[in-house]
């Protein structure tokens, strides 16, 4: 007899164990959806909901993204990102880095987007998304004032030629020119006025880059050097975003039409390099 009740007592015990369980998990399901959907939800509402769009750059690409002399980053990526930030309802929070880090940093959610003259290509569009052209930049060669013999791609077979680690240049000079002109030397460097400091004291003979990235330098510095033959090619760049955020997208890209059709965006363009857009 005690045999059976003891038994009973068991088997009850495991029941509502069971029934205890099942309430358990229904009661946690919407909770554990809820918590999944705000991992990969709408970054465009988590931003708002924080009141700061954390934006990257590289902070040493003048005139677009620099340190001014209050040590604050300025330039035309810095207002750009300012009024796209004020037009969402929030602010702007920057950090800057080497470029060729920029990517992986944003993939790693460091920052909800980086605006640092990143030109839109479709290996990049792999790996990331991009809002609509924000600019579009003019590609030349840049050589010593001293030098007659580099006026074309073709003319780089046998030198060292300088340029951006990471950026699009590389990968036109390794993918596109390196295949057709034969060999030449890269010398990659993590900034600008590097590149030019060797370029203006002979150990590299060129570098290619957009004139509105060297005239501030070139005037601060006193660089002897010079822009040769016409544009090589011409870029386009783009607010970078990770993937899966199409509602940020959206926000961005409704912000920069506006910016456009009121003429926001045509005073800050003529603010940091004097002259209106072409585009």
């Amino acid at each position: 007899m005690k045999t059976r009740k003891r038994g009973f007592l068991v088997t009850t015990l495991m029941a509502l164990a069971m029934f205890s369980l099942v309430l358990s998990a229904c009661g946690t399901k919407p909770e554990a959806a809820n918590s999944n959907e705000a991992a990969a939800g709408n970054q465009l509402e988590a931003i708002k909901k924080a009141g700061v769009i954390k934006v990257g750059m590289m902070g040493t690409y003048q005139p677009y993204n620099f340190l001014n002399d209050k040590k604050e980053l300025d330039g035309f990526d810095v207002d750009i990102a300012n009024e796209l930030a004020k037009r969402i309802g929030v602010k702007a929070e920057f950090t800057a880095q080497e470029f060729s880090g920029l990517i992986p940093s944003l993939q790693k959610k460091k920052f909800d987007a980086v605006i640092s003259q990143v030109t839109i290509t479709s290996d990049r569009e792999k790996v990331i998304d991009f809002t609509e052209p924000y600019i579009t930049n003019n590609v030349n060669i840049i050589v010593n004032n001293k030098t007659n013999d580099i006026t074309k791609l073709e003319d780089f077979k046998g030198k060292t030629i300088g340029v951006g680690l990471g950026t699009n240049d590389e990968s036109y000079l390794r993918n596109e020119v390196l295949p057709k002109v034969g060999d030449f030397e890269i010398k990659t460097y993590d900034d600008v006025i590097t590149s030019l400091k060797d370029l203006n004291s002979g150990r590299i003979d060129a570098t290619i880059n957009n004139l509105y990235a060297l005239k501030p330098i070139v005037d601060k510095n006193g660089f002897q050097i010079k822009a040769v033959g016409e544009p090589i090619k011409s870029d386009q760049a783009g607010v970078a975003i990770n993937k899966d955020t199409p509602e940020l997208k959206a926000a961005l890209n409704k912000a920069l039409k506006e910016m456009k059709e009121d003429g926001t965006y045509k005073t800050i363009f003529k603010k940091w390099f004097g002259e209106e857009p072409k585009e």
